[in-house]
């Protein structure tokens, strides 16, 4: 065991020195309504997370930003093009009796197909929607399941942490080329989730119609009082950069007496430090530990020990009690959480200890949390179908406008929410309320630009992420072994769960 140690403490040293620490920013659940058919069985929570690269030099990743999403006039013009871009023909089984649908909850589904037969004039009849009713990550083992029954099915959900699994698989997921999309009518999209949708030969097999980019949202009263913050601009200033949230957490623990934390999580603040890694968890089927990790282990440990962030576990009880009891000054929350799903729940509601009295800043890196890629099975018999309902959410820039602000979703399309954000319009009242009034598309808007994850998906992100978060915290948190030691325990971790790799 000696050796190994240290022939693995070798290992990490030298991935290390070869790594390098870049800006910094997962899961899946938003919030809504009902089902037309449900399968049994309810699993504890929902963990969508999911991993993200961004630089840390914010010039160069605002110069990528630029290039790669568009300035605004390039967007207008990429409007034109999306909205009269063609679809081409499609090429799977049409005409089959009932459209099926599925995923692992109820939150989105519903309310789109609602809009889209709406739109469509499609009878209630000729739906089916199957809601596992489970957490997403226990997903994937329902959808095995309706494959092997040979069960019907024509589109379902894909969660960012384990999406690629059926990306990758031919059987399982058709490209989109198939019902007739093309690049041009894709223009729009944010492009880190074009990497998401592709297998791992470039084709795009999925689509996804929201930008799971987040933000920080803290509660306007506590940062007034510990940190003389009067705007969410003056709150950026405060924590724009990791030193800097750290600095301010220090500061506000020692004010508070170790009562109030700035960061709600490990688990939410590890989400959005893992989307500065620069490379990939994975390279040559070896895991890559880059100097990100340590510098993450670090910012954590000196927290963890002044009260700068709480010991809560993300979706207990104890964690959305924090939004209220002043234990915690701010929730990092992407698209999916602004309501009842995290950021509306912690508040206590409408009505509650501290609803309308929090706002959204950008935070200290650019990130995402979770989102879901739509797919089409290639056994479909109800191609047309599968197209229009994805052409809804994705290409028809007035459908998703009228999704964005009434879900509201923060939607997968750059030029329609830079016309939401340039336009003043607010999401729905429950949202703009919780946060007394400000727009947070506007600042979702910045993150999501900033995005990049070229090159940088591998199939096995969420179990790396979620070893290194555990070990962490077990070894270098509360254990108190070193770094070096807690490197180990990683490896050995992740070499457990994915044997596979070196």
């Amino acid at each position: 065991m000696n050796t190994l140690k240290r022939t693995l403490a070798l290992v990490a040293t030298l991935a290390m020195a070869t790594g390098a620490f870049a800006s910094c920013g997962k899961e899946d659940d938003t919030s809504s309504t009902s089902t037309t058919s449900s399968a049994p069985e309810s699993s504890a929570e929902s963990s969508d997370e999911s991993s993200a690269e961004e630089s840390t030099d914010e010039e160069s990743s605002a110069e990528e930003s630029s290039d790669a999403e568009s300035s605004d006039a390039d967007e207008s013009s990429a409007v034109e093009s999306t909205a009269s871009a063609e679809l081409g023909e499609i090429s799977l089984a049409t005409g089959g009796d009932v459209f099926t649908v599925a995923a692992w909850n109820a939150d989105d589904v519903p309310a789109m197909l609602e809009q889209w037969k709406k739109a469509t004039g499609t009878s209630d009849d000729k739906v089916n929607f199957i809601n596992f009713d489970v957490g997403g990550g226990s997903a994937s083992e329902k959808y095995d399941a309706l494959f092997n029954d040979g069960a019907d099915l024509d589109v379902y959900f894909c969660e960012a942490d384990w999406a690629l699994k059926y990306i990758n698989d031919d059987t399982k997921t058709a490209p989109l080329e198939q019902l007739g999309f093309s690049d041009a009518n894709f223009a729009d999209i944010y492009s880190y989730t074009d990497e998401i949708g592709k297998d791992s030969n470039g084709v795009r097999k999925g689509v996804s119609w929201q930008a799971a980019a987040g933000g920080f949202a803290y509660r306007t009263d506590l940062a007034e009082q510990y940190l003389g913050v009067t705007s969410p601009e003056e709150m950026q200033a405060k924590i724009g950069d990791w030193e800097s949230f750290v600095t301010a957490a220090e500061d506000i623990a020692e004010q508070s007496g170790g009562k109030t934390a700035l960061a709600d999580t490990l688990g939410g603040m590890w989400q959005v430090f893992a989307a500065s890694r620069t490379t990939p968890w994975v390279v040559d089927n070896a895991l890559e530990v880059d100097a990100s990790c340590e510098e993450f282990a670090n910012y954590a440990k000196r927290l963890w020990d002044c009260g700068g962030v709480t010991k809560n576990p993300q979706w207990d009880a104890s964690w959305y009690a924090s939004g209220q009891d002043d234990s915690a000054m701010g929730f990092f929350v992407s698209t999916w959480g602004f309501g009842d799903a995290i950021l509306a729940q912690a508040a206590g509601g409408e009505g509650g200890a501290t609803y309308g009295k929090w706002n959204v800043c950008q935070g200290p890196s650019p990130y995402f949390w979770g989102g879901t890629w739509i797919v089409v099975n290639p056994a479909t018999d109800n191609a047309e179908e599968a197209q229009s309902f994805i052409k809804t959410f994705t290409v028809d820039q007035e459908q998703i406008k009228e999704y964005a602000l009434s879900k509201p979703e923060y939607c997968n399309n750059m030029a329609v929410m830079q016309d939401i954000v340039d336009s003043g319009e607010n999401p729905n009242d429950y949202v703009t309320n919780l946060l007394d009034g400000q727009n947070y598309f506007a600042v979702l808007h910045e993150n999501a630009k900033k995005i990049n994850l070229n090159g940088l998906i591998t199939p096995y992100d969420a179990t790396i992420k979620a070893d290194f978060i555990e070990t962490v915290q077990a070894e270098y948190l509360e254990s108190g072994a070193s770094w070096e030691d807690t490197q180990i325990t990683f490896m050995e971790k992740v070499a457990s769960d994915i044997p596979d790799l070196q």
